[in-house]
């Protein structure tokens, strides 16, 4: 790419971007001022919280429709939750899918493992058959581990493996009266085995101002804790979702301000869609989940950086630098060696957000007719196009 507008965590220059063999080999920073209504170049998106419903749930996406639904958005990797039809509770489901996937030659994707076996939340000796360091990340992402003895068993043995547990806080002693302290609840009893065990966790898609302030906290006292913000939680307030079912669900204003701030202020480490693709049907009898992949940048643009709350380098940081590296990915910066995956996008028009267009056979979103900006004009992976709009 000659003469192009690039934008990273760090850079944002005009610069010719030398490609060999789908890797970058040189960044060449030109001594130009970009043109401010051109397209701009940015690292593609790294999506560590999606759900591509292969195998089992078909009807509502496979792979390819995930995957382009994927690079539609101007993702190039995703980390696809376990809690499929049969769960994925073994390294031989999970190189199924991946395989699969990998051959379409869209995307690049992790399939997690399940952190009990079939997710039932009672067992999880089947993770002592995975060898330590071959995958990164275990989840029951849909559900919370209810037994306290079981999740302790857990960290442990994530400890020893090197697996990073990704955990959905929901307590379902909780859940049918008070989707707050569903969350609430699971989420300090794992900040209390983080520290207790000496283990890692990750918290998926934190949605409420005090789940957010003890992670900060945890952070302060130097536990291994990390968490995820999804874009729908932080553009929309319940009533202005007309409470549209997601887990968990959309929250109130002060909620939105403390996740913004942990954006911010390093709390939030990414921003992940939680992409949960599902039919008419399915969301007509109560299904919780949104389409989130396609709408995930514009929607964080718009309300992020357009809004003044984020700097577009703090934003690229967070939907590709940081996942990436969690991902243990050579990817989501302008820099030799790094893979040739890049994303163009459109900062200066405005356009409307129409499910008909997504990719995804889920078009199940509460942003249908919203106008925001960061359309995605083009998404390249290891240097080859794989969408152009």
């Amino acid at each position: 790419m000659n003469n192009v507008h690039i934008i990273d965590d760090t850079l944002d220059v005009m610069a010719n971007v030398i490609v060999e063999n789908g890797l970058i080999q040189e960044v060449q920073i030109l001594d130009e001022k970009p043109n401010p209504s051109d397209p701009v170049w940015l690292p593609a998106f790294t999506d560590l919280h999606a759900h591509f419903r292969d195998p089992g749930f078909t009807y509502k996406e496979d792979i390819e429709s995930g995957s382009r639904a994927a690079v539609r958005g101007g993702y190039t990797a995703v980390n696809l939750m376990p809690n499929t039809k049969p769960v994925v509770s073994s390294m031989q489901q999970a190189r199924d899918v991946e395989t699969r996937i990998h051959a379409l030659g869209l995307v690049y994707a992790n399939q997690v493992v399940s952190m009990t076996l079939e997710e039932k939340g009672q067992d999880c000796s089947h993770l002592l058959n995975i060898p330590a360091g071959t995958i990164p990340f275990v989840s029951d992402d849909g559900k919370g581990v209810n037994r306290d003895d079981v999740m302790e068993e857990i960290f442990n043995i994530c400890k020893k493996k090197d697996f990073l547990i990704m955990a959905h806080e929901e307590d379902a002693r909780y859940s049918p009266a008070d989707l707050r302290m569903a969350e609430n609840a699971m989420t300090f009893r794992d900040l209390a085995l983080c520290e207790k065990t000496g283990g890692s966790i990750h918290f998926c898609h934190v949605s409420t101002i005090e789940s957010i302030q003890a992670i900060a906290a945890a952070k302060a006292k130097g536990l291994h804790v990390s968490c995820e913000v999804c874009p729908h939680h932080i553009y929309f307030n319940a009533e202005q979702a007309n409470h549209y079912r997601v887990a968990p669900p959309f929250r109130d204003d002060a909620d939105i301000e403390a996740l913004i701030k942990a954006l911010q202020d390093g709390t939030a480490d990414t921003i992940s869609t939680d992409h949960a693709p599902h039919t008419p049907e399915d969301k007509t009898h109560g299904a919780n989940g949104i389409s989130g992949i396609e709408t995930a940048f514009a929607l964080c643009y718009t309300k992020l950086v357009k809004g003044g709350f984020l700097t577009l380098n703090h934003l690229v940081k967070l939907m590709s630098t940081t996942p990436s590296a969690m991902m243990r990915l050579p990817k989501g910066s302008f820099k030799e060696g790094m893979m040739a995956d890049f994303v163009k996008v459109d900062l200066d028009n405005p356009y409307t957000i129409h499910a008909e267009e997504f990719a995804s056979r889920g078009k199940n979103t509460p942003f249908e007719g919203q106008v925001v900006y960061g359309k995605v004009l083009e998404t390249v992976r290891e240097s080859k196009t794989v969408y152009k709009a």
